[in-house]
C-alpha cells in the first residue's frame, strides 16, 4: 500500500441508503490537531461556529473563522490544528452519489458526473457568504431534528448549496487528461511522502527525494510545493511538530526529550518554532 492510500479515511454512513453524516465538533486548546492528514471519496463542508482553525486542502492552507464555510473536493487531501480556545464547528459528509439522477441529463452530465470524477473542483474557502450559510444550516436543523420528510428537505438544500457554490466558488475545470496527470504525480510522490513520515528525524536532501520521484530539483520543489502547499524545508518541520505534538499530549517525556526524539537537536529552536506553528509552547503541554 503507497503513503497516498494509506491515508484513504474509511467513510461509513449511519444510513447506507441516505448517504450523509454530520459531526459536531469542538475544541479547547489552542494547537490541538483537529484532524491527521487524510482523504476521503465524499465532499465534506466544514461550517465554523466559534473560533480559529487553520485548514489545509491540498495545497491551500486557510485560516477559518466563524461564519466561514470550508469545502474539501473529493479525494483532496486535509489537515486541521486549533488556533484558539473556543472552536466549535460543524463537519457535513456527503456522498455525491445521493444527488444522482436516475435518467442522464443535464445536470448530470454537466455539474453532478464532473463532481463524481474529481475534474470539477470547489474552491476550498467560501467565508462569509450568507446564501451558502443558511443552506449549510438549514441541512444541520433537518439532519439534528429529522422531521417527517427531511431527507427531501436534505437534498433540496445540498442540491442549492451545491448551485450557489458553482456559480461563484468553482476552482478548476479539469479535462480527463489534466485529472490522469495530477493522480499521476500523486502517485509519484508517494513514496517521498512515506520516506518524510518514517525518517523525520534525520536529514533529508532535495536531491535524494527528487530522485525518489525521479525528478530534477527544479521540477521536484515545483510539484512538491504544489502538491504539500509547503515547501520541503516547511513540510518536515510541520511533519516533526505534528509529532512532538503528539508526544507531548501522549507521553512523560520531558520537553528536551520530545525535541531530540523529533529531529530538534537545539532546545531553543524546538520551543521557539513550535510555538509559532503551533500558538503555544511546549512547556505548556509537558510542564516541565
Amino acid at each position: 500500500m503507497n503513503k497516498f492510500e494509506s491515508l484513504r479515511e474509511p467513510m461509513d454512513m449511519p444510513d447506507p441508503h441516505f448517504p450523509i453524516k454530520l459531526h459536531r465538533t469542538s475544541f479547547d486548546q489552542q494547537g490541538t490537531v483537529l484532524f491527521p492528514p487524510h482523504w476521503h471519496e465524499h465532499l465534506e463542508f466544514l461550517y465554523f461556529i466559534t473560533g480559529e482553525a487553520s485548514i489545509e486542502c491540498g495545497s491551500t492552507v486557510i485560516s477559518a473563522s466563524a461564519g466561514d464555510l470550508i469545502v474539501v473536493n473529493s479525494n483532496e487531501l486535509h489537515y486541521g490544528i486549533s488556533l484558539s480556545s473556543d472552536l466549535f464547528y460543524y463537519a457535513l459528509i456527503a456522498d455525491i452519489s445521493l444527488l444522482h439522477s436516475q435518467f442522464v441529463d443535464a445536470a448530470e452530465t454537466k455539474f453532478i458526473t464532473p463532481i463524481t470524477q474529481n475534474r470539477l473542483l470547489l474552491r476550498n474557502y467560501i467565508g462569509d457568504d450568507s446564501k451558502a450559510s443558511q443552506c449549510m444550516l438549514a441541512i444541520i436543523k433537518e439532519l439534528e431534528q429529522r422531521e417527517f420528510g427531511y431527507e427531501l428537505a436534505i437534498k433540496s438544500e445540498l442540491y442549492r448549496l451545491l448551485t450557489l457554490l458553482l456559480r461563484d466558488h468553482v476552482d478548476t475545470v479539469l479535462t480527463q487528461d489534466e485529472y490522469a496527470e495530477r493522480m499521476k504525480n500523486i502517485e509519484r510522490f508517494a513514496p517521498v511522502f512515506e520516506y518524510i513520515e518514517n525518517r523525520y528525524k534525520d536529514e533529508m536532501s532535495v536531491d535524494l527525494l527528487a530522485g525518489m520521484a525521479s525528478l530534477s530539483r527544479f521540477h521536484f520543489s515545483r510539484l512538491f510545493k504544489e502538491l504539500s502547499g509547503r515547501t520541503l524545508t516547511e513540510y518536515i518541520t510541520m511533519t516533526r511538530l505534528n509529532k512532538a505534538d503528539y508526544l507531548l499530549r501522549h507521553s512523560p517525556m520531558t520537553v528536551s526529550e520530545v525535541a531530540a526524539a523529533t529531529g530538534f537537536n537545539d532546545i531553543y529552536y524546538f520551543s521557539r518554532t513550535f510555538k509559532k506553528h503551533k500558538k503555544v509552547s511546549p512547556s505548556s503541554l509537558r510542564g516541565n
